[in-house]
Formats: structure tokens, sequence, C-alpha cells
């Protein structure tokens, strides 16, 4: 098995969605249903005698982040700005957190100087559940 050893369970749990919890401009939000947000760095090689990179650079880091929010929490978050427009919300962090049970780890990730880009509403005969997908500008992302 080329050297590595392969543990199966480290303590039986694996982070998900029943353990996460998420607080936006420190305040819980129940009414998600998905969040999604990495981070890209810009890297290159450099080349310099010989056909291989003699060196690496390094550049800007860019985050992404978007939401999918229940309507009721939409409009509870509209009470953040003074307009009503989620965009002039003032710059919020978002935090991500994986609650431990059964012997796991604290996991918390820190979507740093957030705001969103755009507002809206989309809904449809028949729906019985309002939920809505929103783009949210961060800063920066701490992975702790």
């Amino acid at each position: 098995m080329n050297g590595l050893r392969c543990i199966p369970l480290i303590n039986g749990v694996q982070p998900s969605w029943a353990n996460l919890e998420v607080n936006i401009g420190g305040f819980p939000i129940v009414g998600i249903t998905k969040i999604t947000y990495s981070d890209k760095e810009t890297m290159n090689n450099i080349y310099g005698l010989g056909q291989h990179p003699v060196a690496r650079g390094y550049g800007n880091i860019e985050s992404t982040c978007s939401i999918t929010l229940l309507r009721s929490t939409v409009e509870r978050l509209r009470h953040m700005s003074l307009t009503g427009r989620l965009q002039d919300i003032k710059p919020f962090d978002i935090v991500v957190c994986f609650i431990p049970i059964n012997g796991s780890r604290l996991i918390i990730h820190k979507i740093r100087n957030c705001q969103f880009l755009g507002d809206g509403l989309e809904i449809s005969q028949g729906d019985t559940k309002n939920e809505q997908t929103f783009e949210i500008l961060p800063s920066h992302i701490e992975w702790h």
C-alpha cells in the first residue's frame, strides 16, 4: 500500500450540515440552506535558464462567496440596512462553525468584510419554500 496507513475513522465524526452554525454580522442564521465560499491565489512559474521553472511568483488572493437564504431570513436581514437594500448593509463577517460532537474538533471559518452584490426576489406558482441565492463579496477568508 505504498507505505501509507489507512485510518478509516477519526473519532467517527465527519463535519456535516447537521452540526453547522452560521452567523451573519454576529447573529445566528437558521434560514440558510446553502453556503459556498472559496479563495484562489494567483501563482505563476518563473522561468530562467533551461526548460523548467526556477522560481514561483505569488500574486493576489481572490475570495468568493454565495449563500442561499429562505425569504423570511432575507427580510430580517433588510433591517440591517437604512434603505432596505441588501447592498446597503455595512460590511459584515460571516462565521461558519462546525460544532464539535462525539470528540470531533471545533472548525471555524471567518468570511471577512462581506457585502451583498445584488438583491431580488424569485418566486413561482406552487412554491412552498421561497429561497434565493445571493452572491457575496468578501475581502478575505480566515481558515482556522
